[in-house]
């Protein structure tokens, strides 16, 4: 496919040093995008990108070739309400590279001058370009949810994957409670004690139960899940202690609930879309401090494909990312 040309005066062009591959372009994949996107076929997949800035448009300020750069998942002209207000991701009129719009599976990307975050010297791109969807929508889950959280209280984290590893790090960052990591691995268990997490869970049928146990028979004041397939709905509110709060960022499955048990338990359902271009910003900054890291292994660009089955057959601890 030919590379990208800046097509307007804010376009950059940033020359691809890691593209993280995600869960959610399995889903684009299989279809499940397909009344979410209206894309033509062939497009470039590739929605967590950092690199060098490669190429400006005459309007770009504040930005010069040879930048390192991560690249917040949407592009918007920053006009509207929502922009304004900081809610990008809920912008009127908005590009999602590789959702939407060709993405970073390639050499080049063409973005918005206000998509970009200077990275800082410690950080090199393709060390960091996974938490520009994986790292920054687990860091406003989980910021939501430390919130609330205070010291004696539980908060559980259901999947320690390329999301749940980030998730637990920046709780042991932004909060004292006590970080129970449940999933059916245990080599994502010890990942997540590596992380911080202080209780770990290994899936086996009696996950509920232990968490009780965990928590007093009362359940978490949060529950975060990364999964949000199959059984792990239901577990996940079971877990959740009444007038707790059931974080859902995993997709996938389907949320059915009597709306008497929404009453007597008042029990909060939140989800959580990728996080604001601050936000990526305050991630940066745990990262920069080292209070965050990503667990990554690296493919070459070629081998995408590789890279994409293995996070479908779960050989992936952590997150992938391609390098050109």
């Amino acid at each position: 496919m030919p590379d990208p040309q800046l097509d307007g005066p804010n376009d950059v062009i940033v020359r691809i040093g890691g593209a993280g591959v995600c869960r959610t372009d399995l889903h684009v994949i299989e279809g499940l995008w397909r009344n979410n996107s209206d894309v033509k076929l062939p497009y470039i997949l590739g929605h967590e990108n950092a690199g060098w800035v490669e190429e400006v448009g005459a309007g770009v300020s504040g930005f010069a070739v040879g930048d390192p750069v991560i690249c917040h998942p949407l592009v918007t002209s920053g006009h509207c309400l929502a922009c304004r207000r900081g809610n990008d991701m809920h912008a009127e009129d908005s590009e999602f590279p590789g959702i939407n719009v060709d993405g970073g599976y390639a050499q080049y990307l063409k973005t918005g001058a206000r998509s970009l975050i200077k990275l800082p010297k410690t950080l090199a791109p393709k060390d960091v370009a996974p938490y520009t969807d994986a790292g920054l929508t687990a860091y406003r889950a989980a910021k939501k949810a430390a919130a609330h959280l205070l010291p004696g209280q539980n908060v559980v984290v259901i999947g320690i994957g390329g999301l749940g590893h980030i998730g637990v790090q920046v709780l042991r960052a932004l909060c004292a409670a006590r970080i129970i990591a449940v999933d059916t691995s245990q080599a994502s268990l010890d990942l997540a004690a590596k992380c911080g997490a202080d209780e770990l869970i290994l899936v086996d049928g009696s996950q509920v139960d232990k968490v009780l146990a965990h928590t007093g028979g009362w359940g978490a004041e949060a529950v975060i899940d990364f999964v949000a397939e199959g059984s792990t709905i239901k577990e996940g509110l079971d877990m959740t202690r009444n007038d707790g709060a059931y974080y859902i960022v995993g997709y996938g499955g389907k949320l059915v609930i009597p709306t008497i048990d929404m009453i007597t338990s008042e029990k909060r359902i939140i989800g959580n879309l990728v996080g604001t271009y601050p936000e990526l910003v305050e991630l940066m900054a745990l990262a920069d401090q080292g209070k965050v890291q990503l667990s990554t292994a690296e493919y070459k660009l070629e081998d995408a494909n590789k890279a994409l089955l293995d996070l479908h057959h779960g050989v992936i601890h952590g997150r992938a990312v391609l390098i050109p």
